[in-house]
């Protein structure tokens, strides 16, 4: 039986992980804003087989409201076996060039948030000797695009910053796992031109991701065919990136 902490737990991704590990009798403590959506998740995972689920609102860019959090979950599991970070949102690139609160906004729901979150649960782990530390981040960290750079920039320090911390932790057998989904389809992406053959469903991602934590992958690609085309866009010459309309 695991027990397991998710921040941003009413995503379609996390809500994809948890009834996984729903079906194999764990113990939940899920995070969210949304107390309403947040209760309708913990039904689900009851309903999947889930040992114990207990629920907490809290705006994960509310880094004074994180200590608090860690503490009850603590409380409800004594112990965390895994946790994952899957909070974020989908910002508008445009309304990021435009406007300076915006940016510096959709920087913290997407970026310092996952970082402060990280710091916590880093030295919690340190003292626990085991478990792992899985985020979820993004190929748009891989390059910045025009089409959504701010959102690129959250996401590759979220994936450095997993980097330093997996090499960190890694001597005190604490594992940690940097998660790049490409196209989902998620309420998120809903009315976005994404390429059909490229978006999977949450359902898969969930999937990867659960089997990725129990082979103690380092980088996941969900679907892994992403590892391939972001090697071919980072492989493209500046000289012609800059040109794309990407």
């Amino acid at each position: 039986m695991k027990k397991v902490l998710i921040v941003g737990a009413t995503s379609s991704i996390a809500s994809a992980c948890a009834r996984l590990w729903a079906q194999q009798g764990s113990e939940f403590f899920l995070v969210a804003r949304n107390a309403e959506k947040l209760e309708q998740t913990r039904a689900d995972l009851i309903a999947h087989g889930a040992k114990a689920v207990t629920v907490h609102t809290m705006d994960a860019v509310d880094f004074s409201a994180h200590p608090a959090m860690l503490e009850r979950c603590l409380a409800s599991l004594r112990q965390i076996d895994i946790a994952l970070i899957a909070h974020g949102t989908l910002p508008d690139q445009k309304a990021c060039e435009n406007d300076v609160q915006v940016a510096l906004k959709e920087l913290a729901n997407n970026g310092t948030s996952v970082i402060a979150l990280l710091t916590l649960l880093a030295n919690h782990f340190e003292k626990q000797h085991c478990g792992t530390l899985a985020v979820i981040s993004s190929v748009a960290g891989d390059r910045g695009r025009p089409s959504n750079y701010l959102y690129g920039t959250a996401k590759a320090a979220v994936s450095t910053f997993c980097e330093g911390l997996h090499a960190r932790l890694f001597k005190v057998g604490v594992h940690v796992i940097d998660i790049k989904p490409g196209f989902v389809d998620t309420p998120m992406t809903k009315g976005l031109p994404l390429p059909g053959p490229l978006v999977s469903k949450p359902e898969q991602v969930g999937l990867r991701i659960v089997k990725g934590i129990e082979r103690k992958v380092d980088v996941l690609y969900a679907p892994g065919f992403w590892a391939l085309i972001m090697l071919v866009i980072k492989s493209v010459p500046n000289f012609l990136f800059k040109r794309a309309n990407l």
